[in-house]
């Protein structure tokens, strides 16, 4: 006898579509991003389950899949506002600007920290933004802004705590060779991007663990994947990323949750004026010995500017990178690792699971676009 009755058949197409539906209720109240991800998913396995097994045990799967996808998603749901207070550092430009008017405007009570209280990017934040915001200074790099920071912060917040840090101050420097790139070059991307946001963490966990909030750090898709230009860059967000990773893990026994992002290609002002990258360029050719200019050859090195080019063609839409740290910062059970924007999973994915070769190859390609050549490509018989 077939196991597929007709009883078998109306109650297991009832369960699913019961079940469907208490998914797509969930899937309403989830963000946009995180949504859609999981309705392609969801519907790429009922249609696999569909064509590759019998209809009853198809049926019987998806059901199990829709049980396991609700809990996934009640995870998901983003938690009131209730004027949450949530300090973000690097306020003046980009992804700290943005941010700092996305969350104020969904009702967040946000402190935002930035280099300079008097300057442009601070002005347009007290003007366009609620009588609940605050802007302090907070060069990251300064102990005493960090302890004078923390000292306004608990004045506001009293005994409410803090719910969320989110620190996302970084700088670029000028993308270059790694052998090219002063060693106090190293160390500014190292004391602005790692120490200063391992500063920041320190200071402000004891309001953290109060409100039981998030710690959220923005890296970078270069702090996971080895991208040409960037080793002062990248060998600075992969130290916050692995910073992360421990926190998160020590933390858990506060339920502090700690989640990583990992943009991808934004357009921001994190490389800096036209000024600040001709001072840059400076300091590489005055910090060069004879021999390191003699084997790049000068035509290459005045050259490494021109890969600023290539961040002019990449996205000015921040919204991806806007609603995955709202999702960290809200969502009941967030993640612990994002990669907003245009490629970036995939990056991550081509060098955790391809071979070493195959990555360099690819990543070798896309950088070629570089009209530099070293000089022992052009000059005929170079020295062994």
């Amino acid at each position: 006898m077939s196991p597929f009755s007709s009883e078998a058949a109306w109650l297991c197409l009832a369960v699913t579509a019961a079940l469907g539906g208490l998914v797509l209720c969930k899937l309403n109240k989830s963000p946009g991003p995180v949504g859609k991800k999981v309705a392609c998913l969801g519907g790429l396995w009922g249609g696999a389950c569909l064509l590759s097994l019998p209809l009853f045990w198809a049926l019987i799967l998806f059901s199990l899949s829709c049980v396991l996808l609700y809990i996934h998603l009640s995870g998901q749901e983003l938690l009131p506002v209730d004027q949450k207070a949530v300090l973000i550092t690097g306020g003046d430009t980009g992804i700290g600007h943005a941010l700092s008017k996305y969350l104020d405007q969904l009702g967040f009570t946000v402190f935002a920290g930035v280099l300079n209280e008097n300057g442009s990017g601070a002005e347009e934040l007290r003007r366009t933004c609620s009588k609940r915001f605050s802007v302090l200074q907070l060069d990251v790099t300064n102990s005493q802004q960090i302890k004078e920071a923390y000292s306004k912060v608990v004045q506001k917040v009293q005994n409410r705590g803090l719910w969320a840090v989110v620190n996302n101050a970084g700088i670029l420097g000028l993308p270059t060779d790694g052998e090219l790139i002063p060693m106090a070059h190293y160390k500014r991307c190292m004391d602005v991007n790692f120490f200063g946001a391992v500063e920041v963490t320190k200071a402000f966990l004891p309001l953290l663990r109060k409100s039981k909030g998030r710690l959220v750090n923005i890296s970078s898709i270069g702090g996971v994947v080895p991208l040409l230009k960037m080793a002062a860059y990248g060998s600075s967000k992969a130290a916050l990323a692995m910073f992360s990773a421990v926190m998160r893990q020590e933390l858990s026994k506060w339920e502090v949750k700690v989640s990583t992002i990992h943009p991808g290609g934004f357009k921001t002002n994190i490389v800096g004026t036209s000024e600040l990258q001709d001072k840059l360029e400076k300091d590489i050719l005055d910090h060069l010995t004879p021999d390191v200019q003699e084997d790049y050859g000068q035509e290459y090195i005045l050259a490494q500017k021109k890969f600023f080019n290539l961040i002019n063609y990449q996205s000015s839409d921040l919204s991806p990178v806007l609603q995955d740290i709202r999702h960290a910062i809200s969502a009941k059970s967030p993640f612990t690792f994002y990669t907003p924007g245009p490629g970036a999973y995939l990056w991550f994915c081509l060098v955790s699971f391809s071979p070493t070769g195959i990555f360099d190859y690819f990543n070798k390609k896309i950088h070629s676009f570089h009209n530099g050549m070293l000089r022992i490509c052009t000059v005929p018989h170079w020295k062994n």
